[in-house]
Order: structure tokens, then C-alpha cells, then sequence
């Protein structure tokens, strides 16, 4: 065999490897781009639930805020009668004691 013969053989084998590694690097860039593809729907759907579980945190605590709201002038309004009650039961007292 000629060493011409020899280096084409070499040189063949190269290419047909060099075609073979581009194969491989081809699948594995549509691989690499499906994954991408699969992150991005993956990534949506997350933000669309973290958005919904803002709204619901939202929600409850807006509806937390104005349960506080009641029960704060609930307890003003029963915690101002304080002062008129102590009046009344000292007025009693002082009736029962004209009475006697």
C-alpha cells in the first residue's frame, strides 16, 4: 500500500467519524432544545401558580384585615360602655341606699 493509499484511508476515516460526531452533536442539540422548550412551559406554569397563590394570600389577608377592623370597633364600642355601666351601677347603688 502507497503511502498515498494510507493517507487517504486515514483521511476517509476522519471524515466519516467527523460525520458521525456532528450526528451525535445534532441529537444532542435538539435533545438539549426539547429540554429548553420543557423548562419554558415548566417555568410558565410555575409563575401562573405562584401568581395564584399571591391572590389567595391576598385575599385572606384582606379579609384578615377587615375581620381585625370589626372586632377593634366591636371592642371600642364595649370597652366606651365601660364608664357608662360603672355610673349606672354607682346610680343604683345610691338608689338602693335612699331606698333603705
Amino acid at each position: 500500500m502507497e503511502p498515498a493509499d494510507h493517507t487517504l484511508r486515514v483521511l476517509t476515516e476522519i471524515r466519516d467519524e467527523v460525520r458521525g460526531t456532528n450526528e451525535r452533536v445534532d441529537q444532542t442539540n435538539e435533545r438539549v432544545h426539547q429540554t429548553n422548550e420543557r423548562l419554558v412551559h415548566l417555568e410558565e406554569a410555575l409563575s401562573r401558580r405562584i401568581v395564584e397563590s399571591e391572590m389567595r394570600t391576598a385575599t385572606a389577608i384582606t379579609e384578615l384585615a377587615h375581620s381585625v377592623q370589626g372586632l377593634t370597633g366591636f371592642l371600642r364600642d364595649a370597652l366606651g360602655l365601660e364608664p357608662r355601666v360603672a355610673q349606672c351601677e354607682r346610680d343604683i347603688q345610691e338608689l338602693k341606699e335612699r331606698v333603705s
